[in-house]
């Protein structure tokens, strides 16, 4: 297979990966982490401040997780160390962006939080995230408080603090 097929099909398989986090609680059919991506990229298309570089935003947000179709979703309760985990994905980003050194430095960007850009996707990444864990906390009867907690904890951006805040399912 090419590069690119493989880069492709690694792609179409992001639809199919359930989202662990969520698993691990006991959602039953949880997003995949295809519609995280997507998730994240609505949420920049209306939540992108005006400095900043709409487009890169956007691919930051469909690229930061595509090394998971080779190494699943590595969540902290799966006994794997931060640095092993970096280590996976980056051998995986490696393998999926041969030949597609736009696409590496973009990935890059994200894993090294460089830019503001990058910056800003790993919060929509968190606001992504609580916001989720309001919806499954409304839709369903289990505790999704964890990821709750920590989307705002991790949150700094007052902006972003605020439309989870005012967020509400139900």
């Amino acid at each position: 297979m090419t590069p690119l097929a493989s880069l492709l099909t690694s792609i179409l398989t992001l639809k199919e990966l359930d989202r662990a986090g969520w698993r691990r609680i006991g959602i039953d059919h949880p997003e995949s982490v295809a519609a995280h991506s997507w998730s994240m990229a609505t949420l920049a298309l209306a939540l992108c401040p005006p400095e900043l570089d709409l487009e890169r935003v956007l691919a930051l947000c469909l690229l930061h997780d595509l090394p998971e179709a080779i190494v699943g979703d590595i969540t902290p309760h799966d006994g794997i160390s931060a640095n092993d985990k970096a280590d996976r994905e980056r051998s995986a980003a490696a393998a999926l962006f041969a030949g597609q050194p736009r696409l590496w430095a973009l990935w890059e960007d994200y894993e090294q939080d460089r830019s503001e850009e990058a910056h800003f996707v790993h919060e929509l990444d968190k606001l992504d995230m609580g916001l989720q864990a309001l919806y499954y906390g409304a839709v369903t009867d289990i505790d999704t408080g964890e990821f709750l907690h920590n989307a705002r904890k991790q949150l700094t951006r007052a902006d972003l603090v605020a439309v989870l805040d005012a967020a509400t399912w139900g």
